[in-house]
């Protein structure tokens, strides 16, 4: 595939994570005003928070309410969505695409494990954590999005900014 054709599909799949990230934030939201999160359930108040938090996910996923289930899919789909635009990033070459991939990953991923620790211990800072996450990844993405497709080289205050004319 040409630099072109790859840099283009990038753009499709940064543009499908800023899109599938407002739908998050959406149901988030929804989760966050109309959906009770029981106080002891699988995985709740855990000890060690990595098996803890795979405990409150399958929960969440096999017991919750329609909407956390849905919103806890879509977000196992979006992180394995963000590593699929970092692997398109790394095949690109370009040091501002992966930079920009790669944070919007971190915050894509790290929004997730905030919001496993909300399902954990129910706490509100966990739910702004994640949506702060998530509105610095959605940028970053955006970002990828209006990359320009070539890198250009800065004029310089050298080189005339419009061709000299020629006498006629």
């Amino acid at each position: 595939m040409t630099s072109a054709g790859k840099f283009g599909r990038l753009r499709l799949q940064a543009f499908g994570a800023v899109v599938l990230i407002c739908v998050q934030a959406g149901l988030g939201m929804f989760v966050n005003l109309f959906v009770t999160i029981p106080k002891h359930h699988p995985g709740s108040n855990p000890s060690e928070f990595f098996s803890g938090s795979a405990r409150s996910v399958l929960w969440a996923i096999g017991h919750g309410a329609i909407a956390l289930t849905i919103h806890v899919v879509l977000g196992l789909l979006l992180a394995l969505m963000v590593i699929g635009v970092v692997a398109s990033a790394i095949s690109i070459g370009r040091r501002a695409v992966l930079i920009w991939s790669v944070l919007g990953a971190l915050g894509t991923i790290g929004a997730g494990f905030t919001g496993a620790g909300f399902l954990d211990f129910n706490e509100a800072v966990s739910s702004y954590f994640m949506t702060l996450l998530a509105l610095a990844s959605l940028l970053c993405f955006a970002v990828v999005v209006y990359l320009p497709r070539e890198s250009t080289p800065p004029v310089s205050s050298t080189q005339p900014s419009v061709p000299p004319t020629q006498p006629h």
